[in-house]
């Protein structure tokens, strides 16, 4: 971008939302790797959202997404033009008056962090959230990869969904127009921009039981998941006739190092950040692993985690 550019775009961004130039992304990453963002724009409102997707779109400048950055890998290049992050902050709680009714719709921001929204639909009684309620990501980035845990995945709960679409429209769509599989939503094919999420919950009541639900689901996660190092989550997505995490474990991959990534030896799913991991690293090892689970036991295993930046190896 010209010094002109980052001018106007300073412009642009009113407050709350906020501008950084030259932003290191170890900052936002769960994994705390990656390269600078050459412009990095927090968005806490729609506005700022559509005036920024237009301006890029005017200026030809290239425009990358993110949430809680809990599922993506920054290359140690950085991020070329814009990146914006989704910070849009809502939560509505629409209670029926008739008690006989326990359908409850609740209305999310794409920014709100789907850990707090799980939290609190539970000090409403509210079931549906249980089994997601340790996920380390945004409403929006959830619902971009259909996010899942312990059975349960966000197409279960979702209603309805706001979104800018190409043309920088306000655009509605049903859970079944979001085309919901597993990993995947059409997010994923169009340009669209999460905004907003209507989600579709129970009225129970028993909040005390709800949240013991949701406790031991993090205790769960805690005994076998590597969050004791920076991550970004599953690495690879699980297969149609397999358990990839088992695969890797039987070609004796646990604990193999290159510089400092490592595949974990808590979970075999999982490449962590050992401390100074670089981008470059991670994706070494995950090819190393894809190629010895494809030598040994002749299965393709495919990366889950979305990779963002832009590599000079292209």
């Amino acid at each position: 971008m010209t010094k002109t550019q980052k001018e106007e775009l300073k412009n642009i961004v009113k407050s709350p939302s906020t501008i950084l130039f030259n932003e290191s992304m170890k900052k936002y990453t769960s994994f705390k790797i990656g390269g600078t963002a050459e412009a990095l724009i927090k968005a806490c409102n729609i506005n700022t959202v559509e005036e920024v997707l237009k301006y890029a779109k005017e200026k030809n400048i290239p425009i990358t997404i993110i949430g809680n950055g809990s599922n993506i890998l920054v290359l140690d290049e950085g991020i070329e033009g814009i990146t914006l992050k989704i910070d849009i902050q809502k939560l509505e709680i629409n209670l029926p008056n008739n008690l006989q009714d326990k359908k409850v719709q609740v209305i999310v921001g794409a920014g709100n962090k789907l850990i707090e929204v799980s939290y609190k639909v539970a000090e409403h009684g509210l079931v549906g959230m249980e089994e997601l309620s340790s996920i380390p990501g945004t409403i929006g980035g959830a619902i971009y990869m259909n996010a899942g845990a312990y059975g349960k995945e966000m197409k279960n709960v979702v209603k309805e969904i706001i979104y800018l679409d190409e043309k920088q429209q306000i655009k509605k769509m049903t859970d079944k127009q979001a085309e919901f599989e597993y990993r995947h939503s059409i997010f994923q094919e169009k340009q669209y921009v999460i905004l907003e999420v209507t989600l579709q919950l129970e009225r129970n009541n028993k909040n005390e039981e709800i949240k013991n639900k949701m406790q031991e689901y993090a205790d769960s996660r805690k005994k076998t998941q590597p969050i004791e190092f920076p991550n970004a989550g599953s690495t690879f997505k699980r297969g149609k006739d397999f358990i990839t995490a088992k695969l890797i474990d039987e070609c004796g991959l646990k604990g193999y190092k290159i510089g400092g990534a490592q595949v974990s030896t808590k979970h075999a799913g999982f490449i962590v950040n050992t401390g100074n991991a670089t981008a470059q690293d991670v994706l070494d090892l995950a090819k190393y692993v894809q190629r010895k689970v494809y030598e040994k036991i002749g299965k393709k295993i495919e990366l889950e985690m979305k990779i963002i930046g832009t590599s000079k190896n292209k």
